[in-house]
């Protein structure tokens, strides 16, 4: 078959070992050896421990926060593999740092999800595979191929084994989010509404109104990216004000900066908050008890496992 010609090796980064020691795992490999430490003056230092010439290499590693600091790591480990005469380098970012910034909505902004992915080009990798990216059209900053894969499968799952699944609706936080939330609302066979934001600036929402009728529904948010909950917590208010019955969330990539967990648990309207650990889950997590973390460890191996063998991965896409 094709790509069983040279052997498959994954490595992980600092930023989440959890993960990637789990994707090792699916794939009942060995991990890759690595060292990564810091000098006095915080620079990284990496060195591959093993023999990876002519190899497949996978480099696993979110560029979550410390953004900076695990974005440079990621470039650093893929000149290291570069240099270490890899055959081929596919950098896997569960969470893509920066997809916020994607496009010029002011005068004199830079558009840095452009500029992440030329430093990964230029670093070395040949192919990205990523999760649940912000904005799609990121795929296009690329001049790599880019393998874009959705949490909806794992939340589809969980979903329907809970009670909460009769007389559900499927709710999307804001207009750019309708496409998502309408392909879960099609797969779970419910109906779509959709919350209506104004921002006035970053993490703010200044006022939201409810598109669709909500009154006695279980509803779910769906959403990509869960941060301050600041947005949530209002979307949660005025589904409330609807008449909604219940309230949950879902969101691929649980960031939480606070004052989240804390918003979170204190909302009495909020019954579940649905996330992946395509971040390390925050120390102070355990606290609160409203948030469920799902692995998608086995989707991305699998997904590695194709890209590997060279084999379609598409079925993957949904």
């Amino acid at each position: 078959m094709p790509g069983q010609n040279y052997e498959l090796e994954v490595f992980y980064g600092s930023a989440h070992p959890e993960l990637g020691l789990e994707i090792c795992k699916c794939l009942n490999i060995e991990p890759g050896q690595v060292e990564t430490s810091r000098f006095a003056d915080n620079e990284i230092f990496v060195q591959i421990k093993e023999n990876i010439r002519g190899k497949d290499v996978f480099i696993v590693q979110p560029t979550c926060f410390p953004t900076n600091s695990n974005l440079m790591e990621l470039l650093i480990l893929i000149d290291t593999a570069l240099r270490a005469s890899a055959k081929r380098i596919t950098a896997v970012l569960p969470y893509y740092g920066y997809a916020r910034q994607d496009r010029k909505d002011r005068p004199r902004v830079p558009i840095t999800a452009r500029l992440v992915a030329d430093l990964i080009t230029v670093a070395g990798a040949n192919r990205v595979l990523t999760m649940d990216l912000h904005a799609g059209q990121i795929q296009g900053f690329f001049k790599i191929p880019v393998d874009h894969l959705y949490a909806t499968p794992v939340f589809l799952d969980h979903i329907k084994q809970m009670d909460y699944c009769r007389n559900l609706m499927v709710v999307s936080p804001d207009a750019g989010g309708v496409e998502r939330a309408k392909f879960l609302a099609k797969l779970l066979g419910v109906e779509l509404a959709v919350a209506d934001k104004r921002r006035s600036g970053p993490n703010v929402a200044e006022s939201i109104r409810i598109i669709g009728n909500v009154k006695g529904r279980n509803v779910l948010i769906i959403d990509d990216i869960i941060d301050t909950a600041g947005t949530l917590m209002k979307a949660v208010n005025a589904l409330m004000e609807a008449g909604a019955d219940r309230v949950i969330a879902c969101g691929t990539h649980g960031v939480f900066s606070p004052p989240a967990l804390e918003r979170i648990q204190n909302n009495e309207h909020l019954v579940e908050v649905i996330v992946t650990n395509t971040i390390a889950p925050r120390k102070d997590l355990r606290c609160c008890s409203k948030v469920k973390v799902l692995t998608i460890a086995p989707l991305l191996a699998e997904a590695i496992k194709r890209i590997h063998f060279e084999t379609s991965i598409s079925s993957l896409f949904v």
